[in-house]
């Protein structure tokens, strides 16, 4: 009986030691969980839809947030006004952002191809979110070489009656714009930085601004996406009181000099988590991210708990 109950204890004090490595599982899925680059959205009646990317952008649903099926695809016979950036026709479509409203779905989207900074933003809504129901509303903003950032990877955060999109990979970093209401799209073309890498060949993308208590947290994948299990994507944070800038990582380092808390990194059977989306569910704030594994890619949802001031993953 003693042999067992330490043996009980050692097990609880090493698992109080994983969180803060950064070494805690995904949670159970179940079903079709080859999801990459997810956003996760709530409907009225409580059922979950999921996006990722894939030609004309894949849509899961559950009623648990365990158990996902796929049902179909945002753009089932295809985005043609995309194809000019993905360089292909019915290429794939990256990084949706959802967000619903309590009436309809809000679709942000990026089209590209790798290495290239002629990308651009789209954003579509539907009433119900079921596959063929979306309406395209037209480009957001676009990049070129002419800029210094990648329009791509969008992140819609709204507070006040202020919409704000942060947008991003490589280059300079990650960029934010002031969004309009009543259009979803910019007020202007100024943009703000927000994060920037000068390391790894400026690694950082797929930005999220989460807020919680008094801060303001500003997630983003670093490194390596989409390479398999040679990928070595990692999630960071900063975080900021204020949701257009001034985010540092605990040590204070500006997220503008590359400065980032590690969140989530490869352990075990889960190979380079990233392309992370932050939600706010019934049970608290929830972290949707795709990952590897030896058999494939795969979907990971974990909750994140803010006690220490920032998130770390339970």
């Amino acid at each position: 009986m003693l042999a067992s109950k330490l043996s009980t204890a050692l097990v609880l004090l090493a698992s109080s030691f994983l969180p803060a490595l950064g070494q805690v599982g995904p949670g159970i899925v179940t079903g079709d969980v080859a999801a990459h680059d997810p956003t996760l959205c709530k409907d009225r009646n409580g059922k979950y839809f999921l996006f990722s990317t894939a030609p004309g952008i894949d849509i899961r649903t559950s009623t648990d947030r365990t158990h996902w099926t796929r049902v179909g695809s945002v753009f089932p016979n295809g985005a043609p006004w995309t194809d000019t950036y993905t360089g292909t026709r019915n290429g794939n479509l990256w990084a949706p952002e959802c967000y619903y409203n309590g009436n309809e779905f809000l679709l942000y989207y990026s089209a590209s191809s790798f290495g290239s900074q002629r990308s651009a933003i789209f954003l579509a809504k539907s009433t119900t979110g079921e596959p063929g129901t979306w309406q395209d509303l037209g480009m957001v903003t676009s990049s070129s070489t002419a800029n210094d950032y990648n329009a791509i990877d969008p992140n819609l955060f709204i507070e006040n009656g202020n919409w704000y999109l942060s947008i991003g990979s490589f280059w300079s970093g990650i960029k934010l714009l002031r969004i309009n209401p009543s259009t979803g799209k910019p007020l202007s073309n100024t943009v703000t930085s927000l994060a920037r890498r000068t390391t790894a060949g400026g690694a950082v993308e797929a930005s999220t601004i989460y807020k919680y208590g008094n801060y303001y947290y500003l997630f983003t994948s670093w490194d390596k996406c989409c390479s398999g299990t040679s990928s070595t994507y990692n999630i960071r944070v900063g975080r900021s009181t204020r949701p257009d800038g001034g985010y540092v990582d605990r040590n204070n380092v500006p997220l503008t000099n590359g400065g980032g808390t590690l969140v989530l990194a490869s352990h075990g059977r889960v190979i380079g988590p990233g392309g992370q989306d932050v939600y706010t569910d019934g049970d608290g704030p929830i972290i949707v991210y795709h990952y590897y594994t030896p058999s494939g890619h795969a979907l990971g949802i974990n909750r994140l708990d803010f006690s220490s001031g920032w998130p770390v993953i339970v």
